[in-house]
């Protein structure tokens, strides 16, 4: 079996037992990496974002028996349904809301209205489906077990509240999903997105004795990946200061900022996702700039402090 996956162009051989398989457009939304672990006669898979021909043809050549879920993003969850007679093991923290594609939209935008627009905008033209019941969960700390891998999963908030991290312990790979070292830096446009839990979660990796870091939209990275850790942190700083630089002399509302785009340059195919996701993130931003005494609040208008 060994042989016939390495031969697979989609699959790359991290380890003897840990196989990471590339998703399609370099996997970029709507698509993520899936991390296939083989071992004590099962085959273990993170994630179901490979796009639909590409997870029949790996469940075909490997047959998948276990789906870990590590957090409930539309590109992770994409294609779950094609595995649901497999075992399907949730984060705890995962709500009862991926169960109704209705209140997922309100748990990503914040309200029944906005979620409507991406249920229609997003959800249904991907063709996502509500989860059934799991048939387990996991908390941090749990340690999936398969032959030699043993891989703990690590509860990683900020980016998602059940945002889940995975490390394995045979092999020293880190898997960090979506703290993904992108060039647009770190994303919390959920309503329950959070800056200081995110950057705690980023700081305790990197204390792990990893060997490789994998995350689910990049290839992987040997070695000491100290600089792409901080790099994405600095990301955060980054994004505070082109808010604060956006307030200009005379200071502006958050709808003025959100108008200007100044993360997503108005590029992103839905302008009311794009707001809402937007609003979220320079909301945070500016709470902590408040925080520092940097920005003041003056009837809704966010101005630099004298």
């Amino acid at each position: 079996m060994k042989r016939t996956m390495t031969q697979h162009p989609r699959m790359l051989r991290i380890a003897d037992h840990l196989y990471l398989v590339r998703a399609p457009a370099k996997g970029r939304f709507p698509f993520c990496h899936g991390f296939l672990f083989c071992g004590g006669g099962q085959t273990l898979m993170i994630d179901a974002g490979l796009g639909p021909e590409l997870t029949q043809e790996i469940d075909r050549l490997c047959r998948i028996d276990i789906l870990v879920i590590s957090h409930s993003h539309p590109d992770h969850i994409l294609n779950w349904h094609l595995l649901e007679d497999r075992t399907l093991l949730l984060p705890r923290q995962t709500p009862d809301s991926v169960t109704d594609l209705d209140r997922l939209g309100v748990r990503y935008t914040g309200t029944p209205e906005r979620g409507a627009h991406w249920v229609n905008a997003i959800g249904r033209p991907l063709g996502l489906r509500p989860f059934r019941k799991p048939d387990g969960r996991f908390d941090n700390g749990h340690i999936f077990a398969l032959g030699p891998a043993r891989i703990e999963a690590i509860h990683a908030p900020g980016h998602l509240d059940d945002h889940y991290c995975f490390f394995d312990h045979g092999s020293g790979t880190l898997i960090t999903t979506d703290i993904d070292f992108s060039g647009f830096g770190p994303w919390y446009g959920n309503p329950e997105g959070a800056i200081k839990p995110f950057q705690e979660s980023i700081r305790r990796l990197m204390e792990l004795p990893y060997r490789r870091v994998c995350a689910s939209h990049r290839l992987p990275h040997e070695g000491d990946a100290t600089q792409l850790f901080e790099g994405f942190l600095d990301g955060f700083e980054r994004q505070k200061q082109t808010v604060f630089a956006l307030l200009g002399k005379e200071g502006k509302t958050l709808e003025e900022m959100v108008a200007h785009s100044p993360f997503y340059k108005n590029r992103f195919p839905d302008r009311i996702i794009q707001h809402t996701f937007e609003e979220q993130m320079i909301a945070k931003l500016l709470a902590l700039l408040e925080e520092e005494g940097r920005v003041i609040q003056d009837h809704g208008r966010f101005m630099p402090a004298a």
